[in-house]
C-alpha cells in the first residue's frame, strides 16, 4: 500500500507489548521500514506487570498445599517450611529482565528501530516521541497504535491515596498478612489464590451476586466453592464505600454497614484502554465506548493511516489474540491481505486455585444460540487427593448441539485445566462432534480422559 509520498518509515508503532512487537518484527521481515516506540519496558503488560510475573507467583503459591499434601504419599518435612517473599520477587524480576532483553534482541535481528520514550500522534503520517534528548518528530506511512490497557482505578474515597491496582503488586516490597481484594474477575480472582497460598488472609468483595461474570454459571459457582473450602473469604453484593487509615492498617467501610480492618487493598475492577496522551481525537481518530479506539474489521481506524489492535482496542483481550490481530494486520498491509482474524472459539483460563478453562459457549449462551442442546457434566475427587486427603474436586462440562452432534463449549475446573482446554480447542476448530469425543480412546489414568467417556 502506497501514497507515492516518502515517509521515514512504511509502520511505525506506538507501543512494544505482545501485538506491537509482533507486527513491527513480522512487518520488518517483509522488508518494510519499521520503527517502535516504548516508554517502558519493552514486552507490555503480560510480560511486565501481567500474564508472566502472575503465572510465576500462581506457581509460587502452589507449593503451601503441596508440602502439605505430600505427607500422604510418605514424605515428612523436618520442621515447618518458611516463605520469603523478598525471594520472589527478586527472582521475579531477574526473569522479567530476561525476557525484556529477549524482546530487544529480537526487534533489532528483525532490523526495527527501537526509539525510546512516550510517543503521539501528531497528524495522519506524523508522530511524536519525548525522548531523553527532547521531543523527535518521524513520518510513517503506516502508524499502529498497539498500547494496551491500564488498570482501572476506583472512584471512591480512600481507594486512590490507600488502594493499590494490580501493577502495584509486583513491586510490593513485604506482603501483606491481610489482604481485601475488591472485584471478582480474572485478576481478582487470581491474586486471591496467589495471596492466599502464600499464607495470607484473603477478602474478595464484589458488588454482584456471582464471581467470574461472563463465564458459564456452573464453572463460576464450582470455582467459588473450592475457593471458599482453600479459606478464601468472598463477600458477594457487597461494595466498598470508602477507604480509611487507622493506624498501620487500614479500614474498608462496607456498603452494609460493616468496616473490614486490612493490610491492603487491591482493586482488581477492570481495565481501560491505554489512549491518554496519545492525541488521537485531536487528529479525527474516532474513539469506541469506555474510550477504546474505534476500528474495522482490518484494524482501521477513521483515520485510513492509522491502525490499532489489542487490548485498546477494547474487544478480545487477551495477549495471543493481539499477536494474531497483528499477523492478520501485517497481511493487510504488506503481503497478500489474505489473512483473516476468526474470534470465535477462543480458549482461555484464568488461573485461580485451582485453575479454570474453557472455549466455545457457556451453557446460556449455547441455549439462547440453538433450537436443542445437551449436557454432559462430571464432578470428582482427583486420584491424586485419594492419597493426599485434599478436599478440592474437578469439575467438566460439554455442550452440544443436539441437531449436528457438535461440541460447542468446553469448560473444566481443577488441575491442568488450561492444558487439557488447549487441545480440546484444538478439536473444536474442526468441528468434532460429541460421537467423535465418544469414539477417542482415552489416556489413563488421567483427568483429561473424562472427556471422552461422559455418557
Amino acid at each position: 500500500m502506497s501514497d507515492g509520498q516518502t515517509y521515514d518509515y512504511d509502520l511505525f508503532t506506538i507501543g512494544a507489548g505482545s501485538g506491537g512487537v509482533r507486527a513491527s518484527r513480522v512487518a520488518a521481515k517483509t522488508g518494510a521500514r519499521v520503527a517502535v516506540a516504548e516508554g517502558q519496558r519493552l514486552g507490555g503488560t503480560c510480560v511486565n506487570v501481567g500474564c508472566v510475573p502472575k503465572k510465576l507467583m500462581v506457581y509460587a503459591s502452589h507449593y503451601s498445599e503441596a508440602f502439605e499434601e505430600s505427607k500422604g504419599f510418605g514424605w515428612s518435612l523436618n520442621g515447618a517450611p518458611s516463605f520469603d517473599w523478598a525471594t520472589l520477587i527478586e527472582r521475579k524480576d531477574a526473569e522479567i529482565l530476561r525476557l525484556n532483553g529477549i524482546y530487544e534482541r529480537l526487534l533489532r535481528a528483525a532490523g526495527v528501530e527501537i526509539i525510546r520514550g512516550w510517543a503521539k500522534v501528531v497528524d495522519a503520517h506524523t508522530v511524536e516521541v519525548a525522548t531523553d534528548d527532547g521531543p523527535k518528530r518521524y513520518t510513517a506511512r503506516h502508524i499502529l497504535i498497539a498500547t494496551g490497557g491500564k488498570p482501572t482505578v476506583a472512584d471512591v474515597e480512600g481507594a486512590k491515596t490507600y488502594g493499590m491496582v494490580s501493577d502495584d503488586v509486583f513491586t510490593l516490597k513485604t506482603m501483606p498478612k491481610h489482604i481485601t481484594i475488591v472485584g471478582a474477575g480474572y485478576i481478582a480472582v487470581e491474586f486471591a489464590g496467589v495471596f492466599n497460598g502464600l499464607g495470607a488472609e484473603v477478602h474478595l468483595i464484589y458488588r454482584g451476586a456471582h464471581i467470574l461474570k461472563g463465564f458459564d454459571d456452573d464453572v463460576r459457582a464450582f470455582v467459588s466453592d473450592e475457593m471458599r473450602k482453600k479459606g478464601i473469604h468472598i463477600h458477594l453484593n457487597e461494595s466498598v464505600e470508602c477507604i480509611e487509615k487507622e493506624g498501620d492498617r487500614l479500614a474498608c467501610m462496607l456498603s452494609h454497614g460493616n468496616a473490614l480492618k486490612t493490610d491492603a487493598v487491591l482493586y482488581a475492577i477492570g481495565r481501560t484502554p491505554n489512549v491518554e496522551g496519545l492525541g488521537l481525537e485531536a487528529v479525527g481518530v474516532k474513539m469506541g465506548q469506555g474510550g477504546a479506539i474505534a476500528v474495522d474489521d482490518r484494524y482501521q481506524t477513521s483515520v485510513p493511516s492509522i491502525w490499532a489492535l489489542g487490548d485498546v482496542t477494547d474487544r478480545v483481550n487477551l495477549t495471543p489474540v493481539a499477536i494474531a490481530e497483528a499477523m492478520v494486520l501485517v497481511d493487510q498491509l504488506f503481503g497478500d491481505g489474505d489473512k483473516v482474524m476468526d474470534y470465535s472459539d477462543i480458549p482461555t483460563a484464568v488461573f485461580s486455585q485451582p485453575p479454570m478453562s474453557t472455549v466455545g459457549l457457556t451453557e446460556a449462551a449455547a441455549r439462547a444460540a440453538y433450537d436443542e442442546v445437551e449436557i454432559f457434566t462430571s464432578e470428582f475427587r482427583p486420584m491424586k487427593h485419594t492419597l493426599s486427603e485434599s478436599d478440592e474436586r474437578t469439575f467438566m462440562k460439554l455442550i452440544v448441539d443436539k441437531q449436528t452432534d457438535r461440541v460447542v463449549g468446553v469448560h473444566m475446573v481443577g488441575a491442568d485445566a488450561p492444558e487439557i482446554i488447549q487441545g480440546l480447542a484444538v478439536a473444536m476448530k474442526c468441528g468434532a462432534t460429541k460421537a467423535q469425543f465418544d469414539a477417542t480412546v482415552g489416556i489413563h489414568p488421567t483427568a483429561a480422559e473424562e472427556f471422552v467417556t461422559m455418557r
